[in-house]
């Protein structure tokens, strides 16, 4: 089966609010085996919403709605579905109870125009609605199948959960849909997709599995997605692929899923039983608040000192005064001292630090915005590489903790 999304709201199309129900129901939909095959995204106007209704009906197996069926003027989907299903409105006893139940725990009154919420249109399946009071409709027809939700994230969600998710499942599907997606970081997409090379040499064109760059400022995410008669055939598949994209870029993939770096970082320096001291400047402490963000950090992280200024760099790390007044703050050699300092100040095992210049000002020809030095230091080495991570100030912070937590990882899995 094959499906559309349809979300309904004014709010989406002026990006007052990010849709984020789409994924989570395209998530959830290919877990028992549907294909979305479109995502519409349509305003408050009934006209607009019938004909999404109408396209969607005459092209997918599945139709999904979100949005439009609050109380106030302009959530028009209920009517909406109505037209379209030429049918009226009736009452559900049983949605009612709930309205009313849901405001007796407030200790107020329903009006009449929350109670309104339980005419529900007829011939309808009610999907009933476990934290606010407007209920779901789903749709049975020729083979095919109509479900309007609300678009109140949490709602949707414990709909889909329990009432859709658990029905498709039951009718089975001919096909299974798996998904895995590898992160990589510390190389560009262009640069990642020439070392993987053509995809054919992993797998045949009309094989159920495809390959998808996704990029974003910290990395690229390669997702492998399989589509095949069975779990075990479509889990194979992948990772038949997976073995081979990781025998031309394993040393930059650094997790499966959803894992954040500091996390397999964390993993890491706990299983080598290595401590870890940071020296901030232009991240800002960034690289601090991300390393803290694993639970159980305690057991690895020792200290994290944010030197914004010289004199800081001078009195908290011990940096030379002669190697800022001749190489300046962002440097090579200032970044190696930062490291150093802090590693010997807080007897840890490793030490790492960032120096840069995070814009958008502050620039020259010889060292311009976006420029960043990220130090390491342990007992065997001291070291610092150059980077240059734009004119963003919030995206440059964010790839420098990113490039500094990835120089981590390879330097203590031993990776060039």
């Amino acid at each position: 089966m094959v499906a559309e999304i349809i979300s309904i709201g004014d709010e989406l199309l002026i990006g007052q609010v990010v849709n984020t129900n789409q994924a989570f129901i395209a998530e959830q939909l290919n877990s028992v085996g549907i294909l979305v095959g479109r995502m519409t995204t349509v305003g408050d106007r009934k006209p607009d919403i019938l004909r999404s209704f109408e396209q969607a009906w005459s092209s997918y197996d599945v139709v999904l709605v979100t949005g439009g069926l609050g109380p106030t003027h302009d959530d028009i989907t209920r009517d909406a579905i109505c037209d379209f299903f030429k049918t009226p409105l009736v009452v559900d006893q049983q949605a009612l109870e709930n309205v009313r139940r849901i405001f007796a725990r407030r200790g107020v009154e329903p009006k009449k125009i929350n109670e309104d919420q339980a005419m529900v249109p007829s011939g309808c399946t009610v999907i009933q609605n476990r934290y606010g009071t407007a209920p779901g409709y789903f749709f049975e027809k020729e083979g095919r199948y109509f479900a309007a939700m609300p678009g109140v994230p949490f709602e949707m969600k414990s709909m889909v959960e329990d009432f859709l998710i658990p029905f498709f499942a039951k009718k089975g599907s001919d096909y299974v849909i798996l998904h895995k997606t590898l992160k990589t970081t510390g190389i560009p997409e262009s640069f990642l997709a020439e070392q993987i090379g053509d995809t054919n040499q992993y797998f045949p064109a009309d094989s159920g599995i495809t390959l998808a760059f996704l990029p974003s400022p910290l990395g690229v995410r390669l997702r492998l997605s399989a589509r095949a008669r069975s779990s075990d055939e479509a889990k194979r598949a992948i990772d038949e692929v997976e073995a081979k994209l990781r025998a031309k870029v394993g040393k930059y993939i650094y997790a499966i899923g959803d894992e954040e770096l500091e996390h397999v970082i964390g993993k890491m320096l706990a299983e080598h039983k290595l401590t870890l001291s940071v020296a901030e400047s232009c991240t800002g402490g960034l690289i601090a608040d991300r390393i803290t963000n694993a639970p159980g950090s305690s057991r690895y992280f020792d200290r994290a000192l944010i030197t914004y200024s010289n004199e800081s760099k001078v009195e908290e790390l011990g940096v030379p005064e002669s190697l800022i007044r001749d190489f300046g703050a962002v440097s090579r050699e200032v970044a190696e001292a930062m490291a150093f300092g802090v590693r010997t100040k807080s007897n840890t095992d490793i030490g790492i630090s960032t120096t840069g210049i995070a814009g958008p000002t502050g620039g020259t020809a010889e060292k311009p915005v976006g420029l960043v030095w990220i130090g390491y230091s342990d007992k065997n080495e001291t070291l610092a590489l150059r980077f240059n991570f734009g004119d963003d100030r919030r995206r440059f912070k964010e790839r420098a903790s990113q490039a500094a937590l990835e120089l981590l990882r390879r330097k203590i899995l031993k990776l060039e």
